[in-house]
């Protein structure tokens, strides 16, 4: 069944906005899921009670993240309305469709075919519409040769590229950019946190280079991790680094420019946010907060968001 969409911290003039499923149409994205995003598990996963909390989580779930945390967030530092937004690692379409029925217009590309094809046939059930491209965000360049975007958005997909990738492609999209324009980065584990919650659930396992952490993944305490990396091999280094590895500010200094110079607007999860993103959060543990107070310490020179466990940045090019 679909959640309720209705938040009370969302703005009236964004929820005015959110569009709702029939049956039919509801139907229609789950078989779409079931055919293509879940198509190389075995049916027997949906049919678990693990399964069936991923499979809602993609009707539904990530939908209304997006709607209650990230297009309020986005929409505090500028409106959507009319904005040509490069979406990267658009997934299955929960956060395109976000972004589409609020007036903007999207392009959503992704390097996964069959999410790509469960993206469309949720726009279409939305009847919302955005411009699909399977392709690896490394080329953007090649792709939109002298197109220009109001607002590129990394949406959780930085931290599945190789290093040399996620280097080219946030130097061509920084490059894509005039002044004024918007960059962003959604829901990427920050290389300098001490746990990585993201992929491993292990302490300490991003900091690890990564030879040293593909051996130490056994590991982990995630079953569906720890037994894909015993057997080395080129594929499964690959797929190991695709997993999900972290980032921090030391790429931002490299693709873009330094890190303590770029023109943070606004980051989702630090206390100082109005809208209080730690409200969906269980309150920080003192270890978490001692730990923070000493990246403050030993990089004052940092804005806050580049320090924090995960990455939610919106930066405005000057």
């Amino acid at each position: 069944m679909q959640r309720s969409i209705f938040d009370s911290a969302v703005p009236p003039h964004l929820q005015a906005n959110f569009r709702t499923l029939d049956k039919s149409r509801s139907d229609s994205v789950e078989r779409s899921l079931r055919s293509h995003y879940f198509s190389k598990q075995a049916e027997t996963y949906l049919s678990t009670e693990r399964g069936a909390i991923d499979l809602e989580d993609h009707l539904f779930g990530r939908l209304n993240t997006a709607r209650t945390r990230i297009i309020p967030w986005l929409d505090e530092v500028r409106s959507l309305q009319n904005l040509s937004i490069l979406e990267i690692g658009c997934g299955t379409g929960c956060c395109t469709v976000a972004l589409a029925e609020q007036g903007a217009r999207v392009t959503a590309l992704d390097m996964d075919q069959p999410s790509l094809m469960v993206a469309a046939e949720r726009c279409s059930a939305y009847g919302v519409e955005a411009t699909f491209v399977h392709a690896n965000a490394a080329a953007v360049a090649e792709l939109f040769p002298g197109h220009h975007f109001d607002w590129i958005i990394f949406d959780a997909s930085l931290e599945h590229m190789t290093i040399p990738e996620r280097l080219s492609a946030m130097r061509a999209t920084w490059a894509m950019l005039a002044d004024g324009d918007l960059w962003t980065v959604i829901e990427t584990p920050n290389r300098l946190w001490y746990f990585d919650s993201h992929t491993s659930l292990l302490p300490f396992h991003m900091w690890l280079p990564d030879e040293l952490a593909y051996e130490y993944s056994r590991f982990s305490p995630r079953e569906n991790y720890r037994e894909l990396y015993r057997q080395r091999s080129a594929e499964s280094e690959l797929h190991f680094l695709r997993r999900g590895r972290s980032v921090s500010f030391h790429e931002f200094d490299l693709a873009m420019k330094p890190a303590s110079a770029l023109k943070v607007r606004s980051s989702l999860n630090t206390e100082k946010h109005d809208g209080g993103f730690l409200r969906f959060l269980k309150r920080r543990s003192s270890a978490e907060q001692n730990y923070l107070s000493l990246l403050r310490g030993l990089a004052p020179e940092l804005h806050e968001a580049f320090l924090q466990s995960g990455l939610y940045l919106i930066i405005e090019k000057d």
